[in-house]
C-alpha cells in the first residue's frame, strides 16, 4: 500500500461500492474511514457527509468504514472492494489511527490501496468551525474562543491541533488557544478556566470533532458557556474529503477532475 502526503453502525453506505465497482473513467473507489463511536447518533454525520461527497462527484464510488466500535469495520468495507482504492481517513489530525492503525489494517486486506492524508489541519476546516460558532450565540468582542480537541499522545497530532487553532484564529481574527479532553496536551477545562480568569465575558469552545460521542460529551462539562456542534457534514468538509482523495489519486492515475 502506498501513502500520499508527507508525513456508527450499519451496512456499507449507499452507492456503487461492490467488488466490481468503478467510477467514470475507472476512478478509484474512495473508502472513507471514520473513528467510530458508541453514540447511536455518531455514524449519521459521517453518512450525511459522504452523501455530500457523492453529490459533488456523482460518478465516484464511495464506501464507508470505521476503525472501531461502529460498523462496517474497515476490514469488511475494504474486503468488499476490487480495483484501485483510495483510503481517506476522516481524522482531523495525525495520530495512531491515521498513521499506523488504519494503514496497517488496510494493507492486510487491500494491499493495492493508497492512503490519503488525514483531513486536518486545513483552512476548510477552519471555515467549517467558524460556521458552527456563528449564529445568534456567536462570540462577541469580549468573549474567548478555545479550540477543543480529543487529544493525542503523538507529537505530530498535537502539532496538527496547534496548527488548526492558528488557522481558526486567523479566520476569526482573534487569539484561539486549544485544549484537549483526553491525553497529550493542555486540559480543555484548564484552558477554559484560564480564559475566564483573564476576564473573558463568555468562553466558547469550538468543537474540533466530526461527530458527537464521548469526546463531545467531555467538552460539554469543560466549564465553557457554549460548546459548538461537531463539524459534521459541512460542505467545506465534503470538498476537503475530495481534495485529499485527489492528492492521493495522483499517485495512481495522474490528473483528476476537481469538484
Amino acid at each position: 500500500m502506498r501513502r500520499a502526503g508527507a508525513t456508527g453502525e450499519g451496512a456499507v453506505a449507499n452507492g456503487p461500492v461492490g467488488r466490481d465497482a468503478a467510477g467514470r473513467d475507472g476512478a478509484p473507489t474512495l473508502l472513507a474511514v471514520a473513528h467510530g463511536t458508541r453514540d447511536p447518533a455518531g455514524p449519521r454525520p459521517v453518512r450525511v457527509l459522504l452523501e455530500r461527497v457523492r453529490a459533488l462527484r456523482p460518478w465516484l464510488p464511495v464506501a464507508e468504514g470505521y476503525a472501531e466500535i461502529a460498523a462496517p469495520v474497515l476490514e469488511v468495507a475494504a474486503a468488499a472492494l476490487r480495483g484501485p482504492v483510495v483510503v481517506v481517513p476522516l481524522m482531523l489530525a495525525r495520530g495512531y489511527h491515521a498513521l499506523i492503525d488504519i494503514p496497517g489494517r488496510v494493507e492486510r486486506v487491500c494491499p493495492q490501496a493508497v492512503m490519503a492524508r488525514p483531513l486536518g489541519p486545513h483552512g476548510m476546516l477552519a471555515a467549517a468551525l467558524a460556521d458552527r460558532l456563528g449564529g445568534p450565540a456567536a462570540p462577541g468582542r469580549g468573549d474567548a474562543v478555545v479550540l477543543g480537541a480529543a487529544g493525542s499522545s503523538d507529537p505530530a497530532g498535537i502539532a496538527d491541533v496547534r496548527a488548526a487553532a492558528r488557522l481558526l484564529a486567523r479566520r476569526l481574527r482573534r487569539p484561539v488557544p486549544y485544549g484537549f479532553v483526553a491525553a497529550g496536551g493542555p486540559a480543555l477545562a484548564e484552558v477554559v478556566a484560564e480564559q475566564r480568569a483573564r476576564g473573558a465575558g463568555r468562553v466558547a469552545v469550538a468543537s474540533y470533532l466530526l461527530a458527537p460521542g464521548f469526546f463531545h460529551d467531555r467538552m460539554a462539562v469543560s466549564g465553557a458557556d457554549r460548546v459548538s456542534a461537531p463539524i459534521g457534514a459541512h460542505d467545506a468538509v465534503a470538498r476537503l474529503v475530495l481534495r485529499r482523495y485527489d492528492e492521493a489519486r495522483l499517485r495512481l492515475c495522474g490528473a483528476v477532475p476537481v469538484a
